[in-house]
């Protein structure tokens, strides 16, 4: 603001003024020239700003029908995972391209509004301001609000009743559409979904596809095959594909990593087991998209194996040279999915996180400040690779309830 002090005025004689005259002393203060000011519409009346009137309503009025139409869509929208051959799969298709779609309307529109409303409406001004260093003046302290007042009279924002009404109905509806989904982040982490255990664990943060090793389960280590629906005529049918199978040692080479998840016994449908008639694949699929079910399964040279420095109680966690380290970063959660094998460390992509998976997953470097859970693993009687236990910490980012 302006240090001028040509002239001093007194609360009194402040108070005693009108907004015009609080606003000139103001810019007169602030050593402001306005070299030149247009009223966009002078003649009261006049059709051409009826018409802009219209137009600016119609946008706004359109960022506001575009928000109620995100958040219907949210919230009725069918959102839950179909696959290929199931009823109802192309309209869930639609359901992420119509959330973006209409946000973005939403706020393309309000975006027209609001430049239209600046371009037909606001005067036409260019002013010029000198500019000082220290503290505001109380006199500039008081003259700003009649600087504003005079920004949004001028604006004649305040006399367009059902412009400004839409304008502010708009704007609150599409920052209600930016913020709407947030609402699905939030989660109570002690509720527990109804029903027994399954590949979501029981809808607790600490629980997976894992937990129900804790009830006996036999759960196998899945290898993802990328089987899709298989098409039979006209239709695609699931009936027979097998999205996950069963693994045995052999089946990974020295210093090479694999993604796996869990595959219950009950679920299992490949080699001696294989049932062309079975449809296991929507399990299996749930299994892959469990958020705390990814777990990189390392095979380590002979040589590297002799120094691993296995965790205190964690000793017999792995087989021979097969380790078991869950995928999810404990930084944020981002998929620890590199894996160098030449100097055994395991790389989170996202914030450069390192894990030397020679030393129970333990962090080297980044951000992640916990080591990656490990799971135990051992073979069963057929040679088939399966979970020894669950996790015995967290899975994922830490959280209040960890004790590592």
């Amino acid at each position: 603001m302006s240090n001028n002090e040509v002239k001093k005025y007194s609360a009194k004689e402040l108070a005693g003024m009108s907004n015009e005259e609080l606003a000139r002393i103001g810019t007169e203060l602030d050593e402001v020239t306005v070299a030149f000011r247009k009223e966009r519409f002078p003649v009261e009346g006049d059709p051409a700003e009826k018409r802009a009137e219209r137009t600016v309503t119609i946008w706004f009025a359109l960022a506001a029908v575009f928000a109620l139409a995100f958040m219907a869509t949210y919230i009725w929208w069918p959102w839950e995972y179909k696959g290929h051959g199931q009823e109802g799969l192309g309209i869930y298709s639609l359901y992420t391209p119509m959330l973006g779609l209409t946000m973005g309307l939403s706020i393309l529109s309000l975006g027209f509004g609001l430049t239209l409303f600046q371009k037909k409406f606001v005067p036409e001004e260019i002013s010029v301001q000198r500019r000082h260093d220290g503290p505001s003046d109380e006199v500039d302290r008081q003259t700003l609000v009649a600087l504003l007042n005079d920004s949004w009279e001028t604006s004649t924002l305040g006399r367009r009743k059902m412009l400004k009404g839409i304008a502010g109905t708009s704007a609150a509806l599409a920052g209600l559409a930016i913020i709407f989904p947030l609402g699905g982040m939030i989660k109570n982490p002690w509720k527990k979904k109804e029903g027994p255990l399954d590949y979501f664990g029981d809808g607790t943060l600490w629980t997976s596809g894992w937990t129900k090793a804790n009830e006996g389960t036999k759960i196998y280590l899945g290898r993802d095959t990328s089987a899709i629906a298989e098409k039979h005529g006209e239709h695609f049918s699931t009936v027979g594909v097998t999205r996950l199978v069963r693994m045995r040692p052999e089946d990974l080479s020295a210093a090479a990593m694999e993604t796996v998840f869990p595959l219950y016994e009950e679920d299992v449908n490949d080699g001696d087991q294989y049932d062309e008639k079975r449809d296991v694949y929507e399990m299996h699929m749930h299994s892959i998209h469990g958020p705390r079910n990814a777990v990189m399964l390392i095979r380590l040279r002979s040589a590297d194996a002799d120094k691993v420095i296995e965790r205190e109680g964690q000793e017999d966690f792995h087989y021979g040279d097969y380790y078991a380290y869950s995928k999810i970063c404990t930084h944020i959660g981002c998929p620890t999915s590199l894996y160098e094998a030449q100097t055994n460390r395991i790389l989170c992509p996202c914030h450069q996180s390192q894990f030397d998976a020679l030393r129970y997953g333990k962090p080297l470097f980044g951000p992640a400040a916990r080591a990656l859970p490990q799971l135990p693993i051992t073979v069963d009687e057929e040679g088939y690779l399966v979970a020894a236990g669950n996790f015995i910490e967290p899975v994922g980012p830490a959280f209040w309830e960890r004790k590592s």
